[in-house]
Protein backbone atom coordinates (compact mmCIF):
# COMPACT_ATOMS: atom_id res chain seq x y z
CA UNK A 1 0.00 0.00 0.00
CA UNK A 2 2.87 2.35 0.82
CA UNK A 3 4.40 1.85 -2.65
CA UNK A 4 1.05 2.54 -4.31
CA UNK A 5 0.55 5.73 -2.28
CA UNK A 6 4.09 6.87 -3.11
CA UNK A 7 3.48 6.36 -6.81
CA UNK A 8 0.23 8.33 -6.54
CA UNK A 9 2.16 11.23 -4.97
CA UNK A 10 4.64 11.10 -7.83
CA UNK A 11 1.93 11.03 -10.50
CA UNK A 12 0.01 13.86 -8.85
CA UNK A 13 3.17 15.98 -8.67
CA UNK A 14 3.74 15.12 -12.33
CA UNK A 15 0.27 16.43 -13.12
CA UNK A 16 1.14 19.68 -11.36
CA UNK A 17 4.25 19.86 -13.57
CA UNK A 18 1.88 19.92 -16.55
CA UNK A 19 0.53 23.27 -15.36
CA UNK A 20 3.85 24.79 -14.22
CA UNK A 21 7.11 22.89 -14.59
CA UNK A 22 9.08 24.25 -11.65
CA UNK A 23 6.43 25.07 -9.04
CA UNK A 24 5.87 21.40 -8.03
CA UNK A 25 9.61 20.75 -8.00
CA UNK A 26 10.10 23.71 -5.65
CA UNK A 27 7.27 22.52 -3.40
CA UNK A 28 8.76 19.00 -3.38
CA UNK A 29 12.16 20.50 -2.56
CA UNK A 30 10.74 22.51 0.34
CA UNK A 31 8.83 19.47 1.63
CA UNK A 32 12.05 17.45 1.58
CA UNK A 33 14.02 20.22 3.31
CA UNK A 34 11.36 20.51 6.01
CA UNK A 35 11.56 16.76 6.65
CA UNK A 36 8.07 16.00 5.36
CA UNK A 37 9.54 13.66 2.73
CA UNK A 38 12.67 11.61 2.76
CA UNK A 39 13.83 11.35 -0.81
CA UNK A 40 15.50 8.14 -1.99
CA UNK A 41 19.28 8.15 -2.33
CA UNK A 42 19.39 8.73 -6.09
CA UNK A 43 17.01 11.69 -5.78
CA UNK A 44 18.41 13.37 -2.68
CA UNK A 45 19.60 16.22 -4.92
CA UNK A 46 15.95 17.31 -5.21
CA UNK A 47 16.07 18.24 -1.52
CA UNK A 48 19.37 20.10 -1.55
CA UNK A 49 19.90 23.80 -0.92
CA UNK A 50 21.34 24.18 -4.42
CA UNK A 51 18.12 22.73 -5.82
CA UNK A 52 16.15 25.22 -3.70
CA UNK A 53 18.05 28.09 -5.27
CA UNK A 54 17.75 26.68 -8.79
CA UNK A 55 14.04 25.83 -8.47
CA UNK A 56 13.25 29.22 -6.88
CA UNK A 57 14.94 31.14 -9.69
CA UNK A 58 13.40 28.90 -12.36
CA UNK A 59 9.95 29.23 -10.75
CA UNK A 60 10.16 33.01 -10.59
CA UNK A 61 11.32 33.23 -14.22
CA UNK A 62 8.60 30.84 -15.35
CA UNK A 63 5.85 32.69 -13.48
CA UNK A 64 7.04 36.07 -14.76
CA UNK A 65 7.42 34.83 -18.33
CA UNK A 66 3.83 33.63 -18.48
CA UNK A 67 2.61 37.17 -17.83
CA UNK A 68 4.32 38.58 -20.93
CA UNK A 69 2.15 37.98 -24.00
CA UNK A 70 4.62 36.81 -26.58
CA UNK A 71 6.90 35.02 -24.10
CA UNK A 72 4.03 32.88 -22.77
CA UNK A 73 3.60 31.21 -26.15
CA UNK A 74 7.35 30.59 -26.41
CA UNK A 75 7.32 29.13 -22.90
CA UNK A 76 4.50 26.78 -23.91
CA UNK A 77 6.76 25.36 -26.62
CA UNK A 78 9.65 24.89 -24.20
CA UNK A 79 7.44 23.69 -21.35
CA UNK A 80 6.02 20.70 -23.22
CA UNK A 81 9.17 18.54 -23.16
CA UNK A 82 10.26 20.06 -19.84
CA UNK A 83 6.94 19.05 -18.24
CA UNK A 84 7.36 15.46 -19.46
CA UNK A 85 10.89 15.35 -18.04
CA UNK A 86 9.83 16.90 -14.71
CA UNK A 87 6.81 14.57 -14.50
CA UNK A 88 9.02 11.56 -15.16
CA UNK A 89 11.54 12.63 -12.50
CA UNK A 90 8.92 13.32 -9.83
CA UNK A 91 7.21 10.00 -10.41
CA UNK A 92 10.50 8.09 -10.43
CA UNK A 93 11.50 9.76 -7.17
CA UNK A 94 8.47 8.23 -5.48
CA UNK A 95 8.47 4.80 -7.16
CA UNK A 96 11.13 3.59 -4.74
CA UNK A 97 10.24 -0.06 -4.25
CA UNK A 98 10.12 -1.01 -7.92
CA UNK A 99 12.86 -2.61 -10.01
CA UNK A 100 14.71 0.04 -12.08
CA UNK A 101 13.22 -0.92 -15.46
CA UNK A 102 9.66 -0.96 -14.12
CA UNK A 103 10.29 2.22 -12.13
CA UNK A 104 11.48 4.26 -15.13
CA UNK A 105 8.89 2.76 -17.48
CA UNK A 106 6.08 3.63 -15.07
CA UNK A 107 7.60 7.05 -14.43
CA UNK A 108 7.80 7.86 -18.12
CA UNK A 109 4.34 6.55 -19.01
CA UNK A 110 2.38 7.57 -15.91
CA UNK A 111 4.32 10.63 -14.77
CA UNK A 112 5.66 11.98 -18.04
CA UNK A 113 2.45 11.06 -19.86
CA UNK A 114 0.26 12.79 -17.29
CA UNK A 115 2.39 15.94 -17.31
CA UNK A 116 2.46 15.93 -21.12
CA UNK A 117 -1.30 15.52 -21.46
CA UNK A 118 -2.01 18.32 -19.03
CA UNK A 119 0.58 20.55 -20.69
CA UNK A 120 -0.96 19.86 -24.12
CA UNK A 121 -4.42 20.68 -22.73
CA UNK A 122 -3.25 23.98 -21.27
CA UNK A 123 -1.43 24.91 -24.50
CA UNK A 124 -4.64 24.32 -26.43
CA UNK A 125 -6.68 26.36 -23.96
CA UNK A 126 -4.09 29.16 -23.98
CA UNK A 127 -4.20 29.27 -27.79
CA UNK A 128 -7.98 29.58 -27.69
CA UNK A 129 -7.73 32.26 -25.00
CA UNK A 130 -5.17 34.15 -27.08
CA UNK A 131 -7.38 34.03 -30.16
CA UNK A 132 -10.54 34.97 -28.30
CA UNK A 133 -9.03 37.87 -26.34
CA UNK A 134 -6.11 38.95 -28.53
CA UNK A 135 -3.75 37.88 -25.73
CA UNK A 136 -5.53 40.06 -23.15
CA UNK A 137 -6.89 37.05 -21.27
CA UNK A 138 -3.54 35.30 -21.02
CA UNK A 139 -2.52 36.84 -17.67
CA UNK A 140 -5.77 35.61 -16.11
CA UNK A 141 -5.22 32.17 -17.61
CA UNK A 142 -1.62 32.20 -16.33
CA UNK A 143 -2.83 33.01 -12.82
CA UNK A 144 -5.31 30.13 -13.02
CA UNK A 145 -2.57 27.70 -14.15
CA UNK A 146 -0.24 28.84 -11.38
CA UNK A 147 -2.96 28.46 -8.75
CA UNK A 148 -3.87 24.99 -9.97
CA UNK A 149 -0.22 23.92 -9.98
CA UNK A 150 0.33 25.11 -6.42
CA UNK A 151 -2.98 23.60 -5.26
CA UNK A 152 -2.28 20.21 -6.86
CA UNK A 153 1.32 20.07 -5.62
CA UNK A 154 0.22 20.84 -2.05
CA UNK A 155 -2.61 18.29 -2.27
CA UNK A 156 -0.10 15.74 -3.56
CA UNK A 157 1.92 16.16 -0.41
CA UNK A 158 -0.94 16.33 2.10
CA UNK A 159 -3.92 14.49 0.48
CA UNK A 160 -2.65 12.54 -2.55
CA UNK A 161 -5.65 10.24 -3.04
CA UNK A 162 -8.11 13.16 -3.23
CA UNK A 163 -5.84 14.87 -5.72
CA UNK A 164 -5.68 11.74 -7.90
CA UNK A 165 -9.49 11.70 -8.03
CA UNK A 166 -9.54 15.38 -9.06
CA UNK A 167 -7.01 14.74 -11.82
CA UNK A 168 -9.03 11.78 -13.07
CA UNK A 169 -12.10 14.02 -13.21
CA UNK A 170 -10.08 16.62 -15.16
CA UNK A 171 -9.04 13.97 -17.68
CA UNK A 172 -12.64 12.81 -18.04
CA UNK A 173 -13.70 16.40 -18.69
CA UNK A 174 -10.95 16.82 -21.32
CA UNK A 175 -11.94 13.55 -23.00
CA UNK A 176 -15.58 14.58 -22.98
CA UNK A 177 -14.72 17.94 -24.56
CA UNK A 178 -12.48 16.27 -27.15
CA UNK A 179 -15.20 13.72 -27.90
CA UNK A 180 -17.74 16.50 -28.32
CA UNK A 181 -15.47 18.34 -30.73
CA UNK A 182 -14.81 15.21 -32.74
CA UNK A 183 -18.47 14.20 -32.92
CA UNK A 184 -19.38 17.75 -33.95
CA UNK A 185 -16.85 17.65 -36.77
CA UNK A 186 -18.08 14.20 -37.83
CA UNK A 187 -21.71 15.47 -37.95
CA UNK A 188 -20.66 18.51 -39.98
CA UNK A 189 -18.93 16.28 -42.54
CA UNK A 190 -22.02 14.07 -42.81
CA UNK A 191 -24.28 17.08 -43.33
CA UNK A 192 -22.07 18.49 -46.12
Amino acid sequence: METFLSIIVGIVLAAACGFRVFVPLLILNLAALSGHFVLPEGFSWLGSTYATLAFTIATLLEITGYYISWIDNVLDTIAAPAAVIAGTITTAAFATNLPPFLKWTAALIAGGGTAGLIQASTVTLRAKTSLATGGGGNPLFSTFELGVSVFIALLAIFIPVLCLVLIALFFLWVLRKAGGLLSGRFKNKQNN
